[in-house]
C-alpha cells in the first residue's frame, strides 16, 4: 500500500468517525426527535385514522404506511446530518484546512456522505424496531429492501452536501427541507396509493422523485407497489452517480467554501 493511499484511508476513517460520534454524542437531538414523531405518526394514522380507512392494496393502513415513514426517515436524518455537518464545517472555515490537504475530494465527499448514511439507516433501524409494537412487519425481498434504502440515503447525503455547499448561512440550510423535501416527501405516496388519485394526478405525481423511493422500498416489504420496481432503481442508481459527479465538482472548484 503507498503512502498516498494509506493517507487517504486514514482521513477516510477520521471523517467517518467523526461524523458518526457527532451524531451518536448528541443523540437525544439526532435520534430521539425522529424516534418520537414515527411514534405519534404510528399512533394517529396507523391506529386511530386507519381503523376509518379500512384496507389498502390487501394490507392494513398501518402495515401501507410503515414502510413510508421508514424512508421518511431514512431521507430526512441522511439529509440534515451532512447539511448541517459539511456547513459548520465550512461556518468554522475548517473547511479550507481539508481543500489545501492532499486528501482527495473522493475522500473528503465520501466521509461526509457515509455519516449521513450512518445516521439514516440508524434511525430506519429505531423506526422499525418501534413498528413492530404497532404492527408485524415482513420483508417481502430483502435484496430490494437494502439497495433502495442505501440508495435513498446516498441520494439525500449528496443532496444536503449541495445544499450546504450553497448556504450562505444558517436559515438556508432549512429553505430546502421546509419549501421542498417536506411537500414532495407528503406527496410521495407514504400515506396513500397513487391509484387513489385522478388520472392526471397519477400522471404528475411519477415527476415526484420520492415517489419512486417510497414505492421501491414498500415492495422490498410488502410487495405491492405503484411503480416498476426496476425503473425505480434504476434512477435511483442514475441520480447517485450524478449527484456524486457534481459534488465532486463543486469540490474541486472550491465555490462557496473558498473565501
Amino acid at each position: 500500500m503507498n503512502a498516498e493511499l494509506r493517507a487517504n484511508l486514514v482521513a477516510l476513517n477520521t471523517i467517518v468517525y467523526r461524523e458518526i460520534r457527532r451524531f451518536m454524542r448528541i443523540w437525544p437531538q439526532t435520534l430521539l426527535p425522529p424516534a418520537i414523531t414515527m411514534v405519534l405518526y404510528f399512533v394517529i394514522f396507523g391506529r386511530l385514522i386507519g381503523q376509518r380507512i379500512g384496507e389498502m392494496d390487501g394490507f392494513t393502513y398501518m402495515e401501507y404506511i410503515v414502510p413510508g415513514l421508514i424512508m421518511m426517515s431514512v431521507i430526512t436524518n441522511a439529509y440534515s446530518n451532512v447539511v448541517s455537518s459539511f456547513f459548520g464545517t465550512k461556518f468554522h472555515r475548517s473547511i479550507e484546512e481539508l481543500l489545501v490537504s492532499p486528501v482527495s475530494p473522493h475522500v473528503i465527499l465520501t466521509g461526509f456522505a457515509l455519516g449521513g448514511i450512518a445516521r439514516g439507516l440508524a434511525v430506519a433501524i429505531i423506526v422499525t424496531l418501534l413498528s413492530m409494537f404497532f404492527t408485524q412487519l415482513q420483508v417481502h425481498h430483502i435484496g430490494v429492501t437494502v439497495i433502495v434504502m442505501v440508495l435513498t440515503a446516498t441520494i439525500f447525503a449528496f443532496g444536503g452536501f449541495i445544499n450546504a455547499v450553497y448556504a450562505r448561512n444558517f436559515d438556508d440550510i432549512s429553505i430546502v427541507p421546509t419549501f421542498i423535501l417536506t411537500p414532495l416527501t407528503y406527496l410521495g405516496g407514504v400515506f396513500y396509493s397513487i391509484h387513489l388519485l385522478p388520472g392526471i394526478w397519477q400522471t404528475v405525481s411519477l415527476a415526484n422523485p420520492i415517489l419512486h423511493m417510497v414505492n421501491a422500498f414498500r415492495y422490498g416489504i410488502l410487495g405491492v407497489s405503484d411503480i416498476s420496481i426496476g425503473t425505480a432503481i434504476g434512477f435511483m442508481a442514475i441520480a447517485a452517480v450524478l449527484l456524486y459527479l457534481f459534488c465532486i465538482r463543486l469540490l474541486k472548484s472550491g465555490r462557496g467554501m473558498r473565501q
